[in-house]
């Protein structure tokens, strides 16, 4: 999928989740509301979602309905989730409420709407994305091209306004916020109500929101809670972690030592450490539920998000740095059953073993060093990630034939030669 694709796409599951939101409250409620964040008819999780599950599972929509419809929940869930709570810290304010609904978690998802989103990912992944590609390669290719740019612009104008607004700063970017309170005019004659200016129409559809945001207390201890840095030094600690057990794993499992790094420098493996940071950021506020109930919901995330990162990294390099195709109940060769149970039980033991003494023990480093050392180490890691990506994109143009163009790609070649990216990724195989 092009640049071009990608952008019509989001545009559109944007422009048509807005429609959606915004009908579904004028049946429901006989009045409208806008549903937006930005001033445009955009909603942007619908963007969101859309293009991640298109994406990531298209090649499910043939022959996979019951996984395409389950990841989708899951996946949709997750940013819906992820979204919700975004948005209550930005505003210190709720933009859903799901609390009436049984089966919900937080006010912000819930069964019934995770059912809903299973339902319309196979809709829009086997039908709906296959309709919008085909009338984009209807149109001339200067037309679609000039017709994308502008409106990523106008978005991204309306997004710099929005941000403004909602933190209370205005005229710092006049052009934006002209753009933004434009849209949000336009957005309101089209819900058939205008609601004024963009901050009186936020307030009006969303009356609980304060744009005056109160300011939070710094805390005195390093890393305290779920923040920034916690987070960081979790996901390194997580590569980490992550590379040295696998690397055990394949020992004792498969009888030889095998590298399990994702980076060309160092011991670290970035899907663990990602999942380490993620599952702390997503589920931390309940990290005392029941083993059972994490167990589900590491089962389920675990799952959905690994088989993310074989698409992503497929797509992106070429190339394919697991297999499971002779493993039993496996899916497309990216996930079976046993390690999705993995994750499961993996979610119980960070949360009920693992994290709390870890937390405790971070939380003790002195915030300066603490916060240089936290720096340092993401620019490290940060460049330990580009130089890995750039040595892997050109292992794949060395296996086509493709010569360097410039310096900096005779540099990887030399540095990072077949032999060496063949003992770094010792499972790698293109596609």
């Amino acid at each position: 999928m092009t640049f071009f694709q990608f952008a019509w796409l989001f545009f559109l599951y944007s422009l048509l989740g807005w429609l959606f939101e915004v009908s579904f409250v004028v049946l429901r409620q006989h009045r409208y509301q806008d549903r937006g964040v930005l001033g445009g008819p955009f909603c942007l999780i619908y963007g969101i979602t859309g293009c991640i599950i298109t994406v990531g599972l298209r090649e499910l929509a043939r022959d996979d309905l019951f996984f395409l419809f389950l990841f989708s929940a899951v996946i949709a869930t997750a940013v819906e989730w992820v979204g919700g709570h975004i948005l209550e810290w930005f505003t210190q304010t709720r933009w859903w409420d799901y609390s009436r609904r049984k089966f919900n978690l937080d006010g912000y998802i819930c069964l019934s709407a995770s059912v809903g989103w299973g339902l319309l990912g196979v809709v829009t992944v086997r039908w709906l994305a296959p309709a919008l590609l085909a009338l984009f390669g209807l149109m001339p290719v200067l037309v679609r091209q000039v017709l994308v740019w502008a409106v990523l612009g106008i978005m991204t104008l309306d997004g710099i306004g929005t941000v403004l607004t909602l933190a209370g700063v205005r005229n710092r970017f006049p052009q934006a916020e002209s753009v933004h309170n434009r849209l949000a005019a336009l957005t309101v004659r089209i819900g058939l109500a205008f609601l004024g200016a963009a901050e009186r129409r936020m307030l009006r559809a969303y009356p609980e929101t304060d744009l005056a945001r109160p300011k939070r207390e710094k805390s005195t201890v390093f890393a305290a809670g779920c923040s920034f840095y916690k987070i960081v030094l979790l996901f390194i600690i997580g590569a980490f972690l992550g590379d040295i057990v696998e690397t055990i794993f394949c020992r004792l499992t498969m009888g030889v030592w095998m590298s399990r790094s994702s980076l060309v420098w160092g011991p670290f493996s970035v899907v663990w450490g990602l999942a380490l940071a993620l599952v702390t950021l997503l589920m931390y506020r309940y990290k005392d539920k029941t083993a059972g109930w994490l167990f589900v919901a590491g089962t389920l995330l675990g799952g959905a998000y690994e088989y993310l990162c074989s698409v992503f990294t497929e797509i992106v390099f070429g190339a394919v740095f697991w297999d499971y195709s002779k493993l039993p109940f496996n899916l497309g060769g990216r996930i079976n059953l046993l390690y999705c149970f993995f994750w499961g039980f993996a979610a119980v033991a960070w949360f009920k073993v693992c994290y709390p003494p870890l937390s405790r023990l971070i939380e003790r480093i002195p915030k300066r060093p603490g916060t240089l050392i936290t720096w340092a180490l993401t620019l490290f890691m940060a460049l330990n990630m580009a130089v890995s990506a750039g040595a892997l994109v050109r292992y794949d143009a060395r296996s086509k034939g493709q010569p360097p163009a410039n310096a900096v790609e005779q540099w990887l070649d030399d540095t990072f030669d077949d032999a060496y990216i063949a003992r770094v990724y010792p499972k790698l195989k293109q596609r």
